[in-house]
């Protein structure tokens, strides 16, 4: 699993014109899945990410997690964190899983996520085509694999 972490002032997820999903401070997350992903990748990420200390203290130091500073996260799946441009221009996404095995792993991760955290996790719909807004705090953006553990 790869994710693009980002803190944000404020996101939001428009479908069809309808908003499906708005936080203000806390986490976007941005979560990728391949066909080699895991219940251990799983755990191992959601552990990262609730524990990440990227939010600011009294004292103006990332000290803090998005649990610490009572933020909220909202998490949108990104088939295309795995493309591969390593031939011509067209990206490919032969590493990005398929519906059939990503939508269960994505449950999964939203469903650990969820016990992980105490507040309610906004999600966009797995999937669809999806207007994602942001207003990136900082600008604070990670990358983590969890392949890599890093």
């Amino acid at each position: 699993m790869r994710v693009v972490l980002q803190r944000v002032t404020t996101a939001s997820i428009t479908i069809e014109n309808n908003v499906v999903a708005k936080i203000d401070n806390g986490l976007l997350i941005l979560l990728g899945i391949t066909t080699e992903d895991t219940h251990e990748d799983i755990s191992w990420l959601v552990k990262k990410l609730v524990n990440l200390r990227i939010f600011n203290d009294t004292q103006k130091k990332m000290n803090l997690s998005v649990k610490d500073c009572d933020g909220d996260i909202i998490v949108v799946s990104q088939f295309t964190l795995f493309a591969s441009t390593k031939k011509g221009n067209r990206p490919s996404y032969l590493q990005s899983a398929k519906s059939a095995v990503a939508i269960p792993l994505y449950q999964e991760f939203l469903k650990i996520l969820q016990e992980n955290f105490s507040k309610k996790i906004q999600t966009g719909v797995f999937g669809a085509d999806m207007k994602v807004a942001l207003v990136n705090d900082g600008p604070v953006t990670i990358t983590i694999d969890s392949k890599n553990r890093e």
